[in-house]
């Protein structure tokens, strides 16, 4: 399997440098990998997630992501490799105004492709996340659970190599927590894509092999 990503001596920092978050971690994922990120509050979980994503710029080290060292990244090669990546927000970051088939295909709208396509692709990934009867309505008429699989249809839309996932079952209840896992696990199963998802909890029903990293202390742990 080849490596998505590795971080090598990576150190990230808010202000200017001033407040380190994580230090000089070193740690590598390979293609179809399902990795859990854990912590205390405040460790740096998020902080990682938006350095994977290439938000937030490495203060020392290099992060490579997909081939692309993040620490020397040009803008227009970011936005190339962002393509490849699906995100998973806890909060959803649904467009309210938008029915539902057209949140789904965002990122094809972003990409430009044609009608046909983001409507094809809007009809299978919402069979997907078993939704189909929803598409024409609007975020707000649905529950938070099934907005959080309307969230992972939209990750999933561009059949990304990586998805980032942030607490995405935080605000959900049991049920609709296993129907996240159950499509995310399916995601990494039958596409081969590497899932990293930051979490306070790891689900107890979880069939997949999967690692498991904690970030404590400004440090990033693989647990065995």
């Amino acid at each position: 399997m080849s490596n998505v990503i590795q971080a090598s001596q990576l150190t990230l920092a808010y202000d200017n440098g001033a407040k380190e978050i994580i230090k000089d971690a070193n740690f590598t994922i390979k293609k179809g990998e399902f990795v859990f990120i854990t912590g205390p509050s405040g460790s740096g979980k998020s902080t990682l997630l938006k350095a994977l994503y290439g938000q937030l710029t490495p203060t020392a080290g290099s992060l490579v992501v997909g081939g692309n060292d993040l620490a020397h990244i040009r803008r227009k090669k970011l936005q190339e490799l962002r393509t490849h990546m699906g995100i998973i927000f806890q909060d959803y970051k649904l467009v309210n105004e938008w029915t539902v088939s057209k949140n789904v295909v965002l990122p094809l709208m972003i990409a430009g492709y044609s009608s046909e396509i983001q409507d094809t692709q809007a009809r299978r990934l919402l069979k997907h996340v078993k939704l189909s009867e929803h598409g024409d309505k609007y975020p707000l008429e649905l529950s938070g659970g099934e907005q959080q699989r309307v969230g992972v249809a939209r990750a999933l839309s561009k059949n990304p190599v990586v998805i980032l996932a942030d607490e995405p079952t935080g605000n959900l209840d049991d049920y609709s927590s296993n129907v996240i896992w159950d499509l995310m696990e399916n995601a990494c199963q039958q596409l081969d894509t590497t899932v990293l998802v930051v979490t306070h909890k790891i689900p107890t029903i979880f069939s997949l092999p999967y690692r498991h990293f904690i970030i404590e202390s400004k440090g990033v742990y693989e647990v065995h």
